[in-house]
């Protein structure tokens, strides 16, 4: 059973459908992150740092495009799905639209690459090929990451430590200690996101051979990993403030804990299509904690 209603939708709320707008926080906290760095360290320029953002919203896109029609082609989108729809399932899009889609949301997305390594250098570049070839190979060919339990460790190298070292590269021009320490709790806490998406899927993807971290841990370790990522995303904060990596402001973060709670009780207790609303939940904690941090560098400047 699909939780969207189907029945006649434009090609344009289909699309909108296909890219799933409510992962796209999981991109753009990076960024924030990121930039907020650059700002603090004195390296904000805006025009770079639009442009990475861009590009990491296009790279998520590409991703859920990617996942949609490489699942389906796996046989991997059962009508036992509880997760959202699936537009190449669903028929709404054939699998050769969704490709056409993505190829294009690639070219874009290298289009913006190049004219950041062009001003930075072709590190960015690399980077940036890296990351396209990764969202494909989530799903796709011969040995798909997320089929076996290598998405997690995917999601936190490039929508943690890419998202933010190269958002403050492509402003700076170079990296440092402190984009690099943000990167983790941002990352791990993207990589929630993903945790409580495998969580959701658990039974399904068991019964299709998709061994995601969680379909090894089981349901309750699972549980558990999602709060440990919790954890040292917000212990991590104090810790860098202690060592004077960022300033005192940035405790501003912590008022996302309220947040954290209540996705953390739906975690707790839910299962299966239940577990939706703490999916999208996830993703608004990573924005929030980015867009706190942000908020406290920018005290930092006034106060």
């Amino acid at each position: 059973m699909l939780d969207h209603p189907t029945d006649n939708l434009t090609k344009r709320q289909i699309w909108w459908l296909a890219i799933r707008p409510r992962t796209l926080p999981a991109s753009t906290s990076g960024v924030v992150v990121g930039t907020a760095v650059a700002l603090m360290e004195g390296k904000f320029q805006w025009i770079p740092a639009l442009s990475a953002l861009a590009v990491a919203l296009l790279l998520q896109i590409a991703s859920n495009l990617a996942n949609d029609v490489f699942d389906f082609e796996r046989g991997s989108d059962t009508s036992e799905r509880v997760g959202p729809v699936r537009v190449t399932a669903a028929r709404l899009l054939t699998p050769s639209q969704v490709k056409t889609g993505l190829a294009w949301v690639v070219a874009i997305a290298a289009l913006i690459g190049l004219y950041l390594a062009l001003q930075t250098g072709w590190l960015v570049l690399a980077i940036g090929a890296a990351a396209i070839i990764s969202a494909i190979l989530y799903t796709g060919g011969p040995y798909p990451l997320g089929y076996h339990g290598f998405g997690d460790l995917f999601v936190f190298l490039f929508f943690g430590l890419a998202a933010v070292t190269g958002t403050y590269y492509v402003q700076a021009g170079s990296t440092s200690l402190a984009a690099w320490l943000l990167a983790i709790p941002i990352g791990l806490l993207v990589v929630n996101l993903l945790v409580v998406n495998n969580l959701r899927d658990i039974h399904t993807d068991a019964k299709v051979g998709k061994h995601t971290l969680a379909v090894r841990m089981g349901v309750g370790n699972t549980k558990i990993n999602y709060l440990i990522w919790l954890f040292l995303a917000y212990l991590s904060i104090p810790i860098y403030i202690l060592l004077k990596i960022i300033p005192a402001w940035s405790m501003l973060t912590w008022l996302s804990i309220p947040e954290a709670y209540r996705v953390t009780k739906i975690v707790l207790a839910r299962e299966g299509r239940a577990l939706n609303p703490a999916l999208a939940g996830t993703g608004r904690l990573a924005l929030i904690f980015a867009l706190l941090f942000l908020a406290a560098v920018l005290l930092g400047f006034f106060l």
